[in-house]
């Protein structure tokens, strides 16, 4: 009989192959393109997933002022947060969110989709989003990827 071992394979830091992705926000639904970004920083698209590893992509956003929102989301979304003082909960709607920032949108929504732990914090640093469609990341030679193609 003729019996083959297979051996678990189990990433680690150095032994992760990490690339850089450009990722096109133009015409995407906020919470589509979010979930797929989380998913390419996190690497659980590869063979080689490890939960505890780093082992994603660094992934850089571009045209994030042109994200779209379902529905009237860019009204009645709010983004709440504490200044840390009694009384001092202030909010944001999506809209003025928007307009002091347009980054800000993606960044929460891929943020609140990855680990609350330090492994969450690490994956939060693989991510890079631009306004416009230059970014700083050229020397990496990232490849272009259509987050519509990815399943």
């Amino acid at each position: 009989m003729n019996t083959l071992s297979y051996k678990t394979v189990s990433a680690n830091k150095e032994t992760a192959n990490k690339e850089w992705l450009v990722v096109d926000a133009d015409g995407q639904t906020l919470g589509r393109l979010s979930s797929k970004i989380a998913m390419l920083i996190r690497g659980k698209y590869k063979t080689n997933f490890t939960p505890h590893v780093d082992c994603g992509d660094n992934v850089v956003v571009i045209n994030a002022e042109k994200i779209t929102l379902s529905g009237n989301k860019w009204a009645d979304k709010s983004y709440i947060r504490h200044t840390g003082y009694p009384g001092g909960q202030r909010s944001l709607t999506a809209t003025e969110m928007f307009e002091k920032d347009p980054t800000r949108l993606i960044e929460k929504a891929v943020k609140g989709m990855l680990p609350k732990n330090k492994l969450g914090a690490a994956l939060y640093r693989n991510l890079y989003v631009y306004a416009g469609n230059e970014h700083l990341h050229t020397a990496q030679n990232p490849k272009a990827i259509n987050v519509n193609e990815l399943r």
